[in-house]
């Protein structure tokens, strides 16, 4: 019997050719559901990638929607601008949010859906108020801050956590993303621990084709999303 899931693939362009980004994102455009686009300020995380004008400029010249990651300082602020800028999704870290029920209304009054995002070491139960105000929670599955990283199987118990929550308060439509080490090998994993919104980075853009990629990590996901 299907879980009544199917898998969303978000590539990221962490690892991508940023002197060509248009042409990195038209490769994956027509067989990605949305584009990843982390944001990082070297205060939140220790990493800087795009300030905010240059990430309106991405999100122009997308071909694709834009789901903003926003690893920083000061979302409370900051965060309604991205929507204002046309992401389709904004997601800020819980962690750095000074009054969550107000940003998520602020964002969600500028137009952009909006998702949560927490750290390997903030429990699930610190954001589960929030499940039914919000369109996307991201559980990260390594320290945000870099691309890279090593997938931390050790939040699949938190996945699982969080799936059966989102089932028993009827939100379906909401999704559970991960972020973090998502390849060919770890995608099955995070999928039957209940995740259906995948971010991936490095396997993507070090493929030698990123479409065909994106089309074989949504294969690999929806194998075990539609299992009994």
């Amino acid at each position: 019997m299907s879980k009544g899931l199917s898998a969303h693939i978000n590539p990221s362009i962490l690892n991508a050719d940023f002197n060509d980004l248009e042409n990195e994102i038209n490769k994956i455009a027509m067989v990605s559901d949305l584009l990843h686009l982390d944001i990082m300020d070297n205060k939140f995380v220790p990493n800087q990638t795009f300030t905010f004008e240059r990430a309106s400029e991405i999100i122009a010249l997308s071909s694709i929607g834009v789901d903003a990651h926003l690893m920083i300082e000061n979302p409370d602020e900051l965060a309604p601008k991205y929507a204002q800028a046309g992401c389709i999704s904004v997601t800020f870290h819980f962690e750095a949010a000074a009054a969550v029920p107000a940003l998520i209304a602020n964002i969600k009054s500028n137009g952009a859906k909006v998702g949560i995002a927490i750290k390997p070491k903030t429990s699930f139960a610190e954001i589960e108020k929030y499940l039914s105000d919000i369109d996307m929670l991201l559980i990260m599955t390594v320290e945000p801050g870099f691309g890279g990283q090593s997938f931390m199987a050790d939040q699949m118990a938190k996945v699982a956590t969080a799936r059966q929550s989102l089932t028993d308060k009827g939100l379906h439509k909401t999704l559970l993303q991960v972020d973090g080490g998502i390849s060919e090998e770890t995608i099955s994993i995070a999928a039957k621990a209940g995740a259906d919104c995948f971010v991936a980075g490095s396997a993507v853009y070090r493929s030698g084709d990123p479409a065909q990629m994106v089309k074989r990590l949504r294969s690999l996901a929806n194998l075990e999303l539609t299992k009994g």
